[in-house]
């Protein structure tokens, strides 16, 4: 026991030196603003304003974040959205754009345009009426047109230029959507049409003024308690079938980065890994203190996401589990998963 506390102790000394440089990188390279778009993963409460069942703006969510309010973030307290800002220097928290309490300084710093449920392809958002990526963008556009309104175009320019822009999506396209038209499409194909949407985005992110792009990994969904559910079988082993798809997005994402950075004049796109990282922790989580990796949080921690998560009863202590419902990681994981990802070597990269 003593011999754990000690590795434990060990790793989060180096967790402490991850972060500190981290952030004394980002003092050399600081980036005005920070931009999310993207899915669940990185929604920090757009859908709170958005007719969906797509919500997790009622406790259990929330409960360990300050004054335990439950934020609309699908955690038990920040979310990955919240370190990306952290991890570029630029601030603890990223609000959601459609908040309309947000204050100009709010605006100038940057924002999250991310709603839970969404996808490249527009048929994903559909499902539970989330925000699709063309209407993110438009949202991007809206929020250039009521800054200029306030700054005027020199900083605008500036802003938009300089700014960090992090696009986390794909999960719900390969999980929900791809199993209901796989009679029309081989992985393969479907992937492709992925990137194509995906590049047609990121084209129009660039023509409004974005240039540095970073593309987030998709995470190993097909080990999220609620697919080990569904489809692992009485082991509740990861859907080997999900991964290959994710596997193979993202190795596509890579030559996408690529042709982003050969086409688009003064861009500078990066693609973050992930993947290998998340399959590391959840091999190895006992150095984290994390003990549960198989199980959620939230209720039995097997199927509970979303509204089902006031089913009730949650773990005593989230910070010992890697997901804090059957899809979402908990607050510590999602730190310890942003600085891993957003490492400073890969950061260098959009500069």
């Amino acid at each position: 026991m003593a011999t754990l506390h000690v590795l434990f102790a060990c790793i989060l000394a180096l967790l402490i030196c991850s972060a500190a440089a981290a952030e004394s990188y980002n003092k050399k390279n600081q980036v005005p603003a920070v931009f999310v778009f993207g899915d669940s993963l990185v929604d920090t409460g757009n859908n709170n304003y958005v007719h969906t069942i797509a919500k997790g703006n009622f406790p259990p969510y929330g409960r360990d974040f300050a004054g335990g309010r439950a934020t609309g973030r699908f955690s038990n307290a920040k979310g990955v959205a919240d370190y990306i800002a952290q991890v570029l220097g630029v601030k603890q928290l990223l609000p959601p754009y459609l908040d309309p309490s947000l204050d100009l300084q709010e605006l100038l710093t940057g924002v999250c345009f991310a709603s839970a449920g969404s996808g490249y392809d527009p048929r994903t958002p559909q499902k539970m009426n989330a925000i699709p990526m063309m209407t993110q963008l438009n949202m991007f556009k809206e929020y250039i047109k009521r800054i200029n309104a306030s700054v005027g175009p020199e900083r605008t320019q500036e802003i938009i230029s300089q700014s960090a822009y992090i696009i986390f999506m794909g999960s719900n396209d390969l999980t929900n959507t791809y199993p209901t038209v796989d009679y029309r499409y081989t992985e393969e194909s479907y992937t492709d049409l992925m990137i194509s949407l995906a590049l047609d985005f990121h084209k129009k992110l660039y023509e409004a003024g974005a240039r540095r792009i970073g593309l987030v990994e998709l995470p190993p969904t097909g080990c999220a308690p609620a697919i080990r559910s569904s489809q692992g079988g009485p082991r509740r082993e990861c859907s080997e079938s999900l991964n290959r798809r994710i596997r193979l997005f993202n190795s596509k994402l890579s030559l996408m980065v690529d042709q982003m950075n050969q086409e688009l004049p003064g861009t500078k796109a990066v693609k973050f890994e992930l993947y290998n990282h998340f399959v590391s922790l959840a091999e190895n989580p006992a150095p984290y203190g994390i003990e549960e990796v198989k199980r959620g949080c939230c209720g039995t921690g097997n199927i509970e996401s979303g509204v089902l998560c006031v089913v009730p009863g949650t773990c005593a202590a989230a910070d010992k589990y890697l997901f804090f419902d059957s899809f979402h990681p908990t607050e510590l994981a999602a730190r310890i998963l942003t600085y891993q990802t957003l490492s400073p070597p890969d950061l260098s990269k959009l500069f």
